[in-house]
């Protein structure tokens, strides 16, 4: 991700946070196996969605998401 892809805010997780999350995910995406991480993590995005509640900064997430890709 390069740095004019991230989104900051307020409660912006740190780099400690982010490694954590990321760790969770990879371990997450393992567990669910390769036919159903996908589901997976449209699931999770959904959940994410609903927990911000704010379906632009979603939609500017997917944006920044599918740069670089």
């Amino acid at each position: 991700m390069t740095a004019h892809t991230m989104t900051t805010t307020p409660h912006a997780l740190t780099i400690d946070g982010l490694e954590t999350v990321y760790d969770a995910l990879a371990t997450a995406i393992d567990q669910a196996g390769p036919d159903k991480a996908q589901l997976f993590l449209v699931k999770l995005a959904l959940l994410q969605a609903n927990a911000l509640a704010d379906a632009t900064l979603v939609q500017t997430q997917i944006e920044a998401a599918l740069q670089d890709l």
